[in-house]
């Protein structure tokens, strides 16, 4: 012991002379945050008081954020956050994308069907237990292994005994593991969404760029035991406003980071994984928007995934641009070998410690060689329907569920089971036309990549893609829920006497998918963490809580400044106003993606255009951080972030405060909007927690 002390001790040295964090950078643990360095550069006496207010004022949205904005259960994210429950409550003759909605009293909220939101109740540091179950001698994927079962025992014992969904938390790439107590609610319902012209102003053009004009906002009532959701934790508005250099915070769930990764896992994301993707967008996007030309309503339905494929599109070429940057890799590749240097000077260091980087090397060149059929069999990416989803759901379901629980699939572990089976048993729109057009490419591209396989050979049988496409569709009854809850009750049984086309497919492909899964497992993530595992330890016991973990989709904290910066010479200010707003329109001849909402002309008179709309702050982000409340010293509510600029992009790997902005829409751009140009005071009155108004005497 004394002498594993002693080499850790030796490498933590090294670390510190290539390891620099900048202030502002980081999205940090709840239960670890960065008190010291708060109050050393901005005087902020952080409180456990305070940050459990936060924490319990936040809320999850699937892969994104949101938080409460009163006592009664309002829910405040962004529109583009929401549009999916947007989308499905709209039709053909009825669409809330386009008009907005706006519930003028509780009645009238409309209810989100399959929508679930997740509060953060408790954070609990699990990684004695799971880390103990690795033993000396044990390879990669055996710990890997061992570790799983408690994890999987660890977050069924928490979820029977306290009734809320427990999950195990991989920090630090395996040298920490928390586990993340959930309280999850079903009964949510919209109250107020604006129209998607003015959530998404400028479109694609000016989607992480800034300036930028957008009210992207939407607000959403929990409702327990069919009444209002009653919390003391909610965040209080901000009626003052913001000025430049004031201490802001964001919290939220960050999707995922790669500042902890190695040379060789940067060098497989450019040369490997991200061409394959920004080329699968690429073509998707150009076909969605071919579906959309064929009339106002394939442009309806087309409408939500166009956005969400040009969303991804230019976050990865984003995030590609930061690895194409010689520069960046030519310092991370000096910085990794002068630490290697400095280990192999130390026998006993390189013993521990030499092979890390090699071993994961030689697993990137192993993914490489299969990433393709693990990518198109395994993630669904030759299959791209929501019919064929549903049924690896009900296929593997029916499979999984009568092993013990620690050897499932971790996605059908008991844990996981009332949120899947609320998403099988939920009707929800579906559209075959739409549902056949993906099918078809993804098919195309199947056979294009992988046609020498068995499998796709015997999909295809010297058919058209298109029409392979139509008979699956127009064949599968999925689409009925109560088909679907038929299959949950009949097991294995009813799956394997199916006949459903879909089904059938699911069965087809399961053999290979999960031995493409259990080949990634093995060689490549159960490596992947026993070695990043001995870099990310020792940068923990370095820094401490001054390095924090890379992203995980789950609560974090990230604070910065309000503030402008400088872009060719030009000063770019930290805020936008409604004037700037209309100006823009104005320039564009108010035609898409510049076209006002009707609403936005009509009540141009009465808004205040000086008004703030947007704003940025140097709070660290990344995708799924979109909804997350921007929170001043005094924990109130001012604004909500919904982007970030072109320059934020690369931050996935480096962070630097120079440029990199997070886009947010101001807490008082909300007042105005909702006062002067939606009439919706009764919402402002709750926002600002002043009493409802009394009903007129009669």
């Amino acid at each position: 012991m004394k002498h594993a002390k002693a080499r850790i001790f030796a490498l933590i040295l090294v670390l510190s002379l290539f390891i620099p964090i900048s202030a502002d950078e980081g999205m940090w643990l709840f239960n670890m945050a960065p008190i010291d360095i708060l109050k050393a550069k901005y005087n902020f006496e952080m409180t456990p008081d305070w940050m459990k207010h936060i924490q319990l004022a936040s809320v999850r949205f699937g892969g994104a954020s949101g938080s409460f904005v009163s006592p009664d259960g309002l829910v405040l994210t962004n529109h583009h956050v929401g549009r999916g429950a947007v989308q499905n409550l709209s039709t053909k003759d009825r669409d809330l994308m386009k008009t907005g909605f706006y519930a003028k009293t509780r009645a009238e909220e409309l209810k989100c069907a399959g929508m679930e939101l997740m509060v953060l109740q408790d954070i609990v540091d699990a990684t004695f237990q799971v880390a103990g179950a690795e033993k000396p001698g044990m390879t990669a994927a055996q710990a890997a292994e061992a570790r799983d079962k408690i994890i999987a025992a660890l977050e069924k014992q928490s979820s029977e005994q306290t009734g809320l969904r427990c999950t195990v938390v991989n920090l630090y790439s395996g040298s920490m593991y928390h586990l993340y107590k959930y309280k999850i609610y079903t009964d949510v319902r919209l109250v107020f969404a604006v129209e998607n012209a003015i959530a998404f102003f400028g479109g694609d053009p000016d989607n992480f760029t800034y300036p930028r004009y957008d009210l992207d906002v939407s607000l959403f009532r929990i409702y327990e035991n069919d009444r209002p959701l009653k919390s003391d934790h909610y965040l209080k508005w901000n009626t003052t406003g913001l000025k430049e250099g004031e201490l802001v915070f964001a919290s939220g769930h960050p999707g995922s980071t790669g500042r902890l990764l190695t040379y060789a896992q940067l060098e497989f994301l450019r040369d490997v994984s991200y061409p394959f993707t920004i080329a699968n967008y690429e073509r998707r996007r150009k076909l969605l928007k071919e579906f959309g030309e064929k009339g106002p309503e394939y442009a309806r339905i087309a409408q939500g995934p166009l956005f969400g494929i040009e969303n991804s599109l230019k976050a990865t070429i984003g995030y590609q641009s930061g690895l194409l940057d010689q520069n960046l890799m030519d310092k991370k590749a000096k910085d990794e070998e002068a630490l290697r240097a400095s280990i192999r000077q130390n026998p006993e260091m390189e013993n521990e410690f030499g092979k890390t980087w090699d071993e994961i090397a030689e697993a990137e060149k192993k993914y490489a060689s299969f990433f393709k059929p693990y990518s198109f069999f395994e993630r669904g990416t030759g299959f791209t329907t929501s019919y064929f989803n549903t049924a690896r759901s009900l296929v593997r379901l029916a499979m999984e569920k009568d092993k013990p629980n620690d050897q499932r699939l971790r996605e059908y572990r008991d844990a996981s089971l009332p949120s899947l089976t609320r998403r099988l048993t939920t009707p929800l729109p579906i559209y075959d036309d739409l549902e056949i057009f993906n099918l078809t490419d993804s098919l195309i591209q199947l056979q294009k990549q992988l046609g020498s396989y068995q499998e796709v050979k015997w999909l295809m049988s010297g058919k058209l893609a298109e029409n392979i496409a139509k008979e699956l569709i127009s064949g599968t009854k999925l689409k009925d829920a109560d088909v679907r809850k038929k299959y949950l009750e009949g097991g294995l049984d009813a799956i394997y006497m199916s006949d459903d086309p879909m089904i059938k497919l699911a069965l087809l492909v399961d053999p290979i998918s999960r031995g493409l899964r259990k080949k990634y497992e093995q060689e490549v993530d159960s490596v992947e963490a026993k070695n990043g595992a001995l870099i990310a330890r020792a940068l923990f016991k370095l820094k401490g809580t001054s390095i924090p973990p890379d992203a995980t989709s789950t609560l974090r904290l990230s604070f910065g400044a309000v503030k402008s910066y400088v872009e060719n010479t030009k000063k770019i200010p930290f805020f936008t106003t409604f004037q700037g707003l209309y100006e823009k329109s104005a320039k564009f001849g108010n035609q898409p993606p510049y076209e006002l909402p009707p609403s936005f002309i009509n009540k141009k008179a009465a808004v205040k255009l000086g008004t703030p709309l947007n704003f940025i702050s140097t709070c660290d982000s990344i995708g799924g951080n979109s909804g997350s409340p921007v929170i001043n010293r005094k924990g109130e509510f001012s604004g909500v972030l919904f982007d970030g600029n072109i320059q934020s992009l690369p931050a996935r790997f480096v962070y630097s405060d120079d440029q990199n902005r997070s886009v947010m829409v101001h807490c008082q751009g909300i007042i105005e909007a909702l006062l002067k140009v939606y009439e919706a005071k009764p919402l402002v009155d709750e926002l600002l927690g002043k009493p409802p108004a009394k009903p007129a005497a009669k």
